[in-house]
């Protein structure tokens, strides 16, 4: 939740013009390594890589680590692009440094939220379950992740440097951050009082 503010913060309407792209900038530097920390302890907590199945080899790997390690590989892509953004002072650099690794990250999110579908399928055998806290988390998920693609494709840098479309690349990172955020909230773990009741 802290990366997604961060990300939230710097592609905030106004935010660019009052900080500038260097404000902006670390604000996703930042923002990137609470992805990865995210990204790996759910890695961690993902479980076995591999699963006995009664068809084919017997054996296949686990929706759910598969998407871990599709979004822990894409938040390490962030740290790129975002590391690359405060230190890339050439076209070259914003090409391969910021806009390659952005792009993959992107991609890695996509399959992520994509893979997501497949193991709460598998974990429910249903994809509606709109009672469902996590059902309405993956949901929102998939719309962020959906977001931080059209931003990368807005964001794409031409041979002379002008990027393709800069409002649609921030409005979008803006739209994928609060929705991460969202995400993550939802399926908070809730807290009790002594009595019982909810906090």
């Amino acid at each position: 939740m802290i990366g997604s503010a961060l990300f939230a913060l710097g592609s905030a309407p106004g935010f660019g013009q009052w900080a500038g792209a260097s404000g902006s900038n670390i604000c996703y530097f930042v923002g990137a390594w609470f992805f990865t920390y995210a990204g790996l302890i759910q890695l961690l907590r993902s479980g076995s890589r591999l699963v006995e199945v009664a068809y084919g080899t017997g054996r296949m790997v686990r929706a759910e680590w598969l998407t871990a390690v599709s979004q822990s590989l894409g938040t390490v892509m962030f740290n790129v692009s975002t590391t690359a953004a405060i230190t890339a002072h050439t076209v070259a650099g914003q090409r391969h440094l910021v806009w390659t690794p952005d792009a993959g990250g992107s991609i890695a999110f996509l399959i992520s939220g994509a893979v997501a579908y497949l193991a709460f399928y598998r974990a429910n055998c249903t994809y509606w379950a709109p009672r469902r806290a996590d059902w309405w988390s993956l949901q929102i998920n998939w719309i962020g992740c959906v977001a931080f693609g059209v931003s990368a494709v807005a964001a794409y840098v031409t041979v002379t440097g002008v990027t393709v479309d800069a409002v649609l690349a921030n409005t979008a990172t803006f739209i994928g951050a609060v929705c991460f955020f969202l995400a993550s909230a939802i399926v908070l773990p809730r807290h009790h009082h002594l009595d019982g009741a909810p906090a």
